[in-house]
């Protein structure tokens, strides 16, 4: 099942909600999408310059992703290339953290350090609305993983099962990994391990058991954080780690669901490695793979295209950069109550 009721007629993707309805839900991972490839990058890019490219990497980076992996035609028949082939990716750990991932790394390396970076400290800006943040995506989480079944029932409920447990076990690993690393647990790291833990569930939510979550939840909390530490020694300035969350994962989330999907949870999925069938890994293996390339790719193709054709190329001069975004590119101070 790839996001939508195979049962629906053509016309109509979930029988039980209005179309227009369903429409904006999609509209919704379409524009997320590209905001967590945002973070990746943050405070390099001219704002003319990153309007541009947003068009141009929904258009043929996430459309394509999308089609490949959710197109459906009449009667439910599959038309992207992967959902033919059976690849399975319940709410977007492909479509959505994959390419989001892959393309903020791709930028980082495109655009290069921040000025400063790994000479002076690059400070959170305030904890506590990362932890409210992070609680707010948590909630939210529970919207589209548990939606993307079109309907009310037993999926659904399982969906929302599985984001909820993965999430917390992850939250919790990550804060081990910490402590058992740096002898300090961390409230962002537990930040970070819940948001791996809900995008590594993501493709899987709507296909696994409950026991499963669980292996989900300590695979993508250990993935990520090793990711992350490796990203940082690259000196790499993904500047919220988005490749070594959404990115890995998402690509952590792809496997998994290859591994342990059920037709006894999804009667319109296929069973996974661990239940008989490894070709279900071996294809979501594939899925992760073009996600991950196809976007790694064509993103830095569009920032060399646009970095060729821009007056003074895409990245904001250094003194731009040092004045700050807010005030170079957008006119504004978040805080026009505190010294700078």
């Amino acid at each position: 099942m790839n996001n939508v009721s195979h049962n629906a007629p053509a016309d109509v993707y979930a029988p039980t909600i209005p179309h227009l309805a369903y429409v904006m839900f999609q509209l919704m991972f379409a524009a997320i999408t590209p905001s967590l490839a945002i973070a990746g990058y943050a405070d390099r890019v001219k704002m003319s310059a990153f309007l541009i490219h947003i068009v141009l990497w929904t258009t043929f980076i996430y459309d394509v992703a999308g089609h490949a992996n959710w197109s459906l035609g009449s009667q439910g028949t599959s038309l992207g290339w992967l959902a033919k082939m059976g690849a399975e990716d319940f709410a977007g750990g492909t479509v959505i953290h994959i390419t989001s991932g892959f393309a903020g790394l791709a930028t980082a390396m495109f655009l290069g350090r921040r000025i400063g970076y790994g000479k002076a400290p690059f400070e959170p800006h305030s904890i506590p609305l990362i932890i409210l943040g992070g609680t707010l995506l948590w909630f939210g989480w529970f919207g589209f993983n548990p939606g993307s079944a079109g309907f009310a029932g037993f999926l659904e409920t399982q969906a929302f099962q599985n984001t909820n447990i993965a999430t917390a076990v992850a939250a919790i690993w990550w804060m081990f990994l910490s402590w058992a690393h740096t002898g300090k647990t961390s409230a962002i790291g537990a930040v970070n391990g819940a948001v791996a833990g809900l995008v590594a569930i993501t493709p899987a939510s709507g296909f696994i058991g409950t026991w499963a979550s669980i292996i989900v939840g300590f695979a993508c909390a250990t993935v990520c954080f090793y990711c992350v530490l490796i990203k940082n020694r690259a000196r790499i300035d993904d500047a919220l780690d988005t490749w070594g969350v959404h990115g890995m994962g998402g690509v952590v989330g792809a496997l998994l669901t290859g591994a342990f999907s059920e037709v006894r949870i999804n009667p319109y999925g296929h069973n996974g490695l661990f239940f008989g069938n490894p070709m279900q890994f071996v294809i979501n293996c594939m899925g992760a793979g073009f996600g991950a390339a196809w976007s790694f790719g064509l993103t830095y193709i569009i920032w060399r295209i646009q970095d060729a054709i821009w007056p003074g190329g895409v990245r904001v001069t250094p003194k731009e950069e040092e004045i700050g975004l807010d005030i170079s590119q957008v006119g504004e101070r978040a805080y026009s109550g505190f010294a700078e």
